[in-house]
């Protein structure tokens, strides 16, 4: 069986949509949607200005196209963890480890998401399939607390939702003020330093999980 080839023209597109969402994210996490430019994205891309206004259209579809690429991106990472076929807590530290890692290593994501905070989240608002894309993850963690819940490893009750909101806050402060940080604790936010971060995050966030104690008053 003749596998199918995709057109070259087909191919030149898709790497050309790649290379200006690539160059999208790094300039509007940089200077923010206000400073970013057109002309300085299609430059880091590589191609022309009317190439990125035939794929995208104006700068606000860009800037759309670029946030919503970043949550594709991350969730995309963590579907690649295979997280169902992890016991509960084994599953739990791995999205601790990795979503502290996506944090410190795609340092645009933080960049874009405190941009569009500081928008008051007005593109976002007007994406339509922003639920979409995150209910893969809240679907998942639902199964891992309930297997947890059933092992007896999880007490029962706890919202998906909250759990990831807990964990994306643990990983996220550390990286979006990691230069205060430094100035003001003296923290070296370096490698050993996030391993450990990484260490206590997951333990703190199984220490909120794990059965609650009945206490005799």
């Amino acid at each position: 069986m003749t596998r199918a080839v995709r057109p070259p023209q087909r191919r030149d597109a898709e790497r050309s949509r790649r290379a200006i969402l690539d160059a999208a994210l790094e300039e509007f996490s940089e200077l923010g949607h206000a400073g970013a430019r057109i002309d300085a994205i299609a430059a880091r891309a590589g191609v022309s200005k009317p190439l990125i206004y035939s794929y995208f259209g104006d700068k606000d579809a860009l800037y759309m196209a670029a946030l919503r690429e970043a949550y594709v991106q991350i969730r995309s990472g963590e579907n690649g963890l295979d997280l169902e076929s992890k016991d509960p807590e084994s599953a739990i530290r791995a999205l601790v480890a990795f979503t502290l890692e996506h944090f410190r290593s795609k340092p645009w994501f933080v960049s874009m998401l405190n941009t569009e905070n500081l928008r008051g989240g007005a593109t976002i608002r007007q994406m339509r399939d922003v639920s979409e894309i995150q209910s893969p993850l809240v679907v998942q963690l639902q199964k891992i607390l309930e297997r947890g819940a059933a092992a007896g490893a999880f007490r029962s009750g706890v919202d998906p939702v909250d759990l990831y909101i807990a964990i994306a806050s643990l990983c996220y402060f550390p990286i979006s003020n990691q230069h205060t940080l430094r100035v003001v604790f003296d923290c070296p936010i370096d490698a050993e330093w996030l391993a450990r971060r990484e260490r206590d995050t997951a333990e703190m966030v199984l220490g909120f999980l794990r059965p609650r104690e009945s206490v005799n008053v």
